[in-house]
């Protein structure tokens, strides 16, 4: 009478388990690792929405509201060199390139606020039909994420949306996407409070493969739960990748190991040549 009992809940729990290692197999993507090359400092108080290297320099929004902001920043020192405040109406988020031009997502708002790259001096204000959270740019449109598994390719003056794609992982959809950057062809995406960046095809949203950025900042170096990974930049041309994160004191430049080969050994706190 038990054993009769307990055989169909054996089986039931052979079959889930055998379900479950299959569904592992198939969605448990390898993952590329890093090596640190170098690190500069990085204002700690800054909640970095969105990251770019543009002409030598880096150019940063920052979120909260309050204290949202546009900043052009010296990578080196991470000295301030042009500094927009917004109002507290807005909570800063994604930001681009566009000609001459620095185009800044919102959170909520519906609104992109475009300025001059060179004097920040502020444009106009462009209706967002989305909910900002990261912003890039491939040469002939903006690519916004809104938190979804979607990315919205979208015409750079009139924000009209020309396609979008889902982004899947092996056929499963992977939201929490937030900021971008296009890099050889391909969009890097932070995944919001995960240690990974997607790269994912523009063509279909395809992940091609993940960066696992597991124990890049030391622990204790942040206490903020909000203190997660988020901005990318990249430097075409020097080859350079960077990321950093909400209120991180440090900027790191990284190289990418491909899955599969073993991360040499790696110099945590190497500063950049001036940074520390």
């Amino acid at each position: 009478m038990v054993l009769s009992r307990i055989l169909p809940v054996f089986a039931r729990c052979s079959v889930f388990l055998l379900w479950a290692g299959i569904a592992a197999a198939v969605f448990a993507q390898p993952a590329d690792t890093y090596r640190v090359v170098h690190t500069y400092p990085h204002d700690a108080n800054a909640f970095t929405q969105g990251l770019i290297y543009l002409d030598g320099h880096l150019y940063e929004s920052t979120g909260l509201r309050g204290r949202s902001s546009l900043r052009e920043e010296d990578l080196e020192t991470g000295r301030i060199i042009r500094y927009q405040t917004l109002s507290s109406r807005y909570f800063g988020e994604g930001l681009t390139n566009w000609g001459n031009t620095l185009i800044q997502l919102t959170w909520q708002a519906h609104t992109a606020l475009v300025y001059d790259l060179k004097t920040f001096r502020f444009l106009r204000a462009i209706p967002c039909p989305y909910e900002g959270w990261g912003l890039t740019q491939d040469g002939k449109n903006l690519i916004l994420s809104d938190g979804s598994s979607k990315l919205y390719f979208l015409d750079p003056t009139s924000f009209r949306e020309v396609r979008r794609i889902n982004v899947t992982d092996r056929g499963s959809s992977v939201d929490q996407l937030n900021e971008l950057e296009y890099i050889h062809g391909e969009i890097y995406a932070n995944i919001w409070h995960k240690n990974r960046i997607a790269v994912i095809s523009p063509a279909n949203g395809n992940v091609l493969k993940w960066i696992d950025l597991t124990g890049l900042l030391l622990p204790g170096s942040v206490t903020d739960p909000e203190a997660v990974l988020n901005g990318i930049a990249y430097d075409p041309t020097h080859d350079r990748l960077f990321v950093t994160g909400k209120l991180w004191p440090k900027i790191f430049e990284i190289k990418l190991v491909p899955e599969g080969e073993p991360a040499p050994p790696q110099p945590r706190h190497k500063p950049g040549r001036h940074g520390k």
